[in-house]
């Protein structure tokens, strides 16, 4: 086991709030709540100390996407971890079934082994007409009996899918979720309120990247984002980067959801930490320039080049969100969502000691996972 470190003068965000001069006790894998006398003190001062985030809703990064095998996903887990990200779910995209069946098994194995947190179904089960990057071709109905093959292909690994819950099969398709113990989002719909309201009555406890892929709010069609906004069981995913939403619509969602049931996501695809060019997004040919990807026929944004430590400094330094706040958004909601919050998504003592070290501009200087330096900060 690894020598006890405390990591010592840092300004840390608790649950209880920010501690000036704070220590944190690393002790093997976990956080520990006291050290012994000899232990080995890093000096952090001038640094902020938050949890590691937790990313619900991520396609892939380093020019590898959670579709194209075993050694793509590490190589995406890798990069992500390197921006702050020591929890992930993986998300898959819209592809024929059998293939969806086939990325289940491998996946489930990784999260089996601790490199992921769990499967994410982002389609076929979504709406052609609010499809985004997904092939047209390839969507179809929630069928209750096709989500149970792809939830059973998951080997008790599947946590979460998307789907457009108006769709025929859709409200019977998110009662068999939550009977299996597994999310039902709503998104990639065109859905109106009250058929949004029935799906959320069933079941339905998230809002996959809320507003976008959905009907925008009307004075006498309301639609789902008002329902989303309002009913306190959901949690509502926002992708923060400066080109999927305005500023003010984070701020909306914010003030009307609260701290506690935002949770911030990438929708990364594989050019995440990669750079611009060419890319596959499923099925879908996908052109990055400036960053912002977008699919080669028809422009539709296709998912972020965002890394969560990018979306921790907008929401603070652009967003003038709380610290606080923003920690809560990008570790303990999602961390509670997915039934994590015992071993992570918080510096509590007894958790697993998955730490970001942020400098006083809110740049990335370290990341801890398990006790052990992913990016060491070299303050030691």
């Amino acid at each position: 086991m690894a020598p006890t470190q405390v990591l010592a003068g840092a300004q840390v965000v608790l649950p209880t709030g920010t501690v000036t001069d704070g220590r944190v006790i690393v002790e093997g894998t976990r956080i520990a709540g006291s050290a012994p006398g000899d232990a080995a003190t890093v000096d952090l001062s001038g640094h902020w100390l938050v949890p590691g985030f937790v990313d619900l809703h991520n396609h892939g990064g380093g020019g590898a996407a959670f579709s194209g095998g075993a050694e793509a996903a590490l190589t995406a887990v890798a990069t992500h971890r390197a921006h702050g990200t020591t929890t992930l779910v993986a998300s898959t995209v819209t592809d024929d079934m059998d293939v969806l069946v086939r990325q289940a098994g491998l996946l489930s194995e990784l999260a089996e082994q601790g490199d992921i947190a769990g499967i994410h179904f982002e389609g076929p089960f979504i709406s052609p007409c609010r499809k985004g990057a997904h092939s047209e071709a390839l969507l179809r109905d929630p069928d209750p009996a096709e989500v149970r093959k792809l939830v059973d292909a998951a080997r008790g690994q599947a946590r979460m899918v998307t789907l457009a819950t108006e769709l025929p099969g859709g409200v019977d398709a998110v009662r068999l979720l939550a009977d299996q113990g597994v999310i039902a989002a709503i998104g990639h719909t065109d859905a109106t309120y009250e058929q949004t309201v029935e799906a959320i009555d069933a079941g339905a406890t998230v809002a996959t990247h809320l507003f976008n892929a959905m009907p925008p709010i009307g004075h006498r069609a309301p639609g789902p984002i008002t329902a989303l906004l309002e009913d306190e069981r959901i949690t509502v995913e926002l992708i923060n980067d400066g080109t999927h939403l305005h500023p003010a619509s984070l701020q909306l969602a914010f003030h009307h959801a609260g701290a506690d049931r935002v949770a911030f996501i990438t929708d990364a695809m594989d050019a995440a930490g990669s750079g611009d060019g060419r890319y596959q997004l499923g099925p879908l040919e996908v052109e990055v320039s400036d960053g912002v990807a977008r699919l080669v026929d028809g422009g539709s944004i296709a998912g972020s080049t965002l890394t969560l430590d990018r979306a921790f400094k907008r929401a603070v330094t652009v967003d003038r969100l709380p610290v606080g706040d923003v920690v809560a958004a990008l570790s303990a909601n999602p961390a509670r969502l997915l039934g994590l919050y015992d071993t992570v998504g918080s510096l509590e003592p007894g958790k697993y000691a998955d730490l970001v070290l942020l400098d006083a501009d809110f740049d990335l200087k370290g990341v801890m996972r398990r006790g052990s330096w992913v990016i060491d900060p070299g303050l030691g």
